[in-house]
């Protein structure tokens, strides 16, 4: 990334991935959906997009859910954390099974089947033209996957977090599942979203985001090439950022 300006730089990107999307609902990896993920990321790769993906573990475990079960809140987390490490693994065969090399960094030290999590290494993967998937979390408890997004795409320097999401292809005014009347933002500001609670991830999440004017696209993951298209910088779903909020038309 030396010496270029900044027209000439190449689009490199956060991706956020829930585990909840891996398990298509369910407990475990629902493996059609992880391939047909995985065959919509290298397009995008190929086309020049340096792409770093975060994954969740809801598929597994969550460490609130666990601790309502009786499970110390902290142990249920590392049990979660653990979980999307199988997700990462799970993404990481079918990329490789494109042809596409990818590098699979973790939060927590596990050398025989993930690197530690190095920003400079992982920055290097991706000029490389790796994708690098994020795993572990932020390898302490009490940290969402959706804050280890921002995080990481702030100090790898990412122009934009995606996040797909399941059963909507944006952000809404109310939940379109239960509100007919419920419209879709083009553009949503960070105050607006926190200040209506709306379901863009969780408060502390975009709080990080919007201290530092991290630009956030939210879009659906069932439709098909979305990803492709949300990689490639198509003005796809509800873009989160200083704007002013604005509803599709």
């Amino acid at each position: 990334m030396t010496g270029e300006n900044a027209g000439d730089k190449p689009r490199r990107v956060l991706l956020k991935l829930s585990g909840e999307a891996f398990g298509g609902g369910k407990v475990g990896i629902d493996t059609h959906v992880v391939r047909r993920i995985a065959s919509e990321i290298v397009p995008a790769v190929n086309k020049g997009v340096q792409v770093a993906i975060v994954v969740g573990g809801g598929n597994f475990f969550r460490g609130a859910e666990l601790q309502q079960a009786g499970i110390d809140r902290s142990r249920g987390d590392y049990m979660g954390m653990l979980g999307t490490v199988m997700n990462c693994l799970a993404l990481q065969d079918f990329l490789e099974q494109e042809g596409q090399a990818t590098r699979v960094q973790t939060a927590i030290t596990m050398g025989q089947v993930a690197e530690p999590y190095i920003p400079l290494k992982a920055i290097r993967h991706l000029e490389k033209g790796r994708v690098v998937i994020f795993g572990a979390g932020a390898g302490m408890p009490y940290f969402s996957t959706d804050t280890v997004s921002i995080q990481r795409s702030l100090e790898i320097h990412c122009d934009e977090v995606l996040m797909g999401k399941n059963g909507v292809d944006g952000v809404y005014t109310a939940d379109p599942r239960k509100d007919e009347n419920a419209k879709r933002f083009e553009t949503l500001s960070y105050n607006r979203a926190l200040v209506d609670n709306l379901a863009v991830m969780d408060a502390s999440a975009l709080s990080m985001a919007r201290d530092n004017r991290k630009r956030i696209r939210v879009f659906g993951l069932e439709g098909e090439g979305n990803v492709t298209r949300a990689l490639v910088g198509d003005e796809i779903g509800t873009l989160v950022s200083t704007a002013e909020s604005r509803v599709a038309d």
